[in-house]
């Protein structure tokens, strides 16, 4: 496999794990990882035979980050997403992101914010990335939808949030593929988040395999956990909901996405 990779151009490689997912739509943080080292948004899109929309990363934006918010939406950005996790924690979501938050609510028709929750690098304190610690944001814009995303090992406590509060959904993004066992993460999500709750997602960047090992143990994951939870006619739409059609309404986007 190593021999393979290294013996294939970059972006056939990619582009054949990429397609190989079936995936429809891209949303693409625009933060992450830097351009330089990055394909263009467009670039992406072509290799994975689908549209790429771009997230808008408030802590890239610095003192702009309200102004950038406001116009977000004409510029073509489907979504906001903060890393407060990383820069101090979520029980202290202040600053530029907090008057991005107010700017995006006062529009009359907010984005969808992604929260980084739970594990990922280094630089984070974990208990300070329990998204629990949202819950004063989460009433404070009640028309925000909120997106927590990754969420291990905190699977349960966002279940609760997005069963608690009609504008809070999770998916979990890098916690599939990175978990052993991606079927418990789902049942545990599934304990008490509704269905509709639960979006699909990677986080995957750079590593081409992530895109393609999340798409396939996301599906296996729903083909194991669902059964259990739902009557047979009931299946093919609940994973249906979950692998795209939750993700459409929570962004606004059209269900002619390809």
């Amino acid at each position: 496999m190593f021999e393979r990779r290294v013996g294939t151009d970059p972006g056939d490689y990619a582009a054949a794990l990429l397609r190989a997912t079936n995936t429809e739509l891209l949303l693409v943080d625009d933060g992450f990882p830097p351009a330089a080292t990055s394909f263009a948004l467009a670039e992406l899109g072509e290799l994975a035979g689908c549209r790429a929309l771009p997230v808008l990363r408030l802590e890239t934006r610095g003192e702009d980050a309200a102004v950038e918010t406001i116009a977000a939406r004409g510029r073509g950005y489907v979504a906001l997403k903060t890393i407060a996790a990383y820069r101090g924690g979520l029980d202290r979501v202040t600053g530029e992101v907090l008057a991005a938050l107010d700017a995006n609510q006062a529009t009359g028709d907010p984005l969808a914010v992604q929260v980084h929750c739970g594990f990922g690098d280094a630089d984070l304190h974990l208990w300070r990335a329990d998204p629990t610690y949202l819950k004063p944001l989460v009433e404070r814009f009640p028309t925000t939808p909120f997106v927590l995303l990754h969420c291990y090992p905190f699977v349960r406590e966002a279940g609760w949030l997005a069963h608690t509060y009609a504008n809070v959904f999770l998916d979990l993004s890098l916690t599939i593929p990175h978990v052993s066992r991606p079927h418990v993460a789902v049942a545990e999500a599934l304990e008490l988040a509704p269905i509709s709750k639960l979006l699909y997602a990677s986080d995957a960047a750079r590593t081409p395999e992530l895109y393609f090992l999340a798409a396939l143990w996301w599906r296996d994951a729903l083909a194991a956990v669902l059964p259990e939870l739902l009557a047979p006619g009931d299946l093919d739409e609940a994973a249906r909901m979950i692998l795209r059609e939750n993700a459409l309404a929570v962004y606004g986007l059209d269900h002619t996405a390809s």
